[in-house]
């Protein structure tokens, strides 16, 4: 994770004391460990699958993703420090141990987020779960509903592209919504990172037309939190869009911390005005890869 702040120039803004401090992240995933990196600024947890109360990832992927949005490194010294160091994390769980979940039960954990948004001061919504049907399904034009809902609300919805790619209209619901932000993987889309494949991000356009993924990010290989951590395995490797997503969605809540009065919209265009342009396909990169020394005034 060390390489993704790297490329985003996370540490530069976080020497500068932005690190998302006050902004408030939810995340549907599969939940969310008590990991040390992070423990102290879950301020929400919520179960859509089995209704506990406290806290627990049976699937090591919300861990994972949250780590990479808001963990501050702790457990190894600062190495691998997310890019909101400081955010407060809020977790709906929709995702089972196998990271498999119903579009039910992520219908609910939306409306969750959209009823309480003002009670937990949620800005941002981060959401790597989805469905991997033709966008004709009905269940994927809900689920776009849905995340649309969240949206016009006034949240900033990141979603990931998906891992259906390289060929063209492989945006997964939600990602293939027009509203929301969707992120892709910034690796080398034809080649093999050791013994992982990194051609699979999600590509556009979509069937309606709009060139997706807006913005691309590190997914590959990449080292983050491990539910595992009281076995002592602290971190872990994951790879997929599901890992580029929170990545952007941490830039968000630094950008939100500086600027705590742009909308979704502003948000929006401030992060196409600060992509850099990776010379890939419009449909495959989006408008690039966010560049914090030029999306943050310092």
């Amino acid at each position: 994770m060390d390489h993704v702040r790297a490329k985003l120039h996370a540490d530069e803004i976080h020497k500068a004391g932005i690190t998302g401090r006050g902004i408030t992240v939810a995340v549907l995933d599969s939940g969310v460990c008590r990991h040390p990196d992070y423990a102290d600024r879950i301020v929400g947890f919520v179960d859509m699958i089995h209704g506990r109360t406290e806290c627990y990832d049976d699937a090591s992927h919300g861990s994972h993703v949250s780590g990479i949005l808001g963990g501050d490194g702790r457990s190894s010294m600062g190495r691998y420090c997310g890019i909101a160091p400081e955010c407060n994390l809020l977790h709906v769980k929709v995702l089972d141990s196998k990271g498999q979940g119903s579009l039910i039960d992520i219908f609910r954990g939306i409306e969750w987020v959209i009823a309480n948004r003002e009670r937990y001061h949620i800005r941002i919504m981060n959401i790597s779960a989805g469905t991997t049907r033709g966008e004709d399904d009905e269940g994927s034009r809900l689920l776009v509903d849905y995340v649309e809902r969240a949206w016009d609300s006034g949240l900033v919805v990141v979603a990931a592209a998906g891992n259906m790619g390289p060929g063209p209209m492989s945006i997964t619901a939600p990602g293939n919504s027009r509203k929301v932000i969707t992120v892709g993987s910034s690796n080398q889309f034809w080649r093999r990172q050791g013994n992982v494949n990194a051609n699979y991000s999600g590509c556009g356009p979509t069937q309606e037309c709009v060139c997706k993924p807006e913005l691309v990010a590190p997914g590959t290989n990449i080292v983050s939190c491990s539910a595992r951590w009281r076995q002592g395995q602290y971190y872990a490797r994951k790879s997929g869009t599901s890992m580029a997503a929170p990545a952007v969605s941490g830039c968000i809540a630094l950008l939100l911390e500086q600027e705590p009065y742009l909308t979704n919209v502003q948000v929006k265009m401030r992060l196409r005005e600060a992509a850099v342009d990776l010379r890939l396909p419009k449909n495959r990169q989006g408008w690039g890869i966010p560049d914090l020394r030029k999306l943050l005034i310092l």
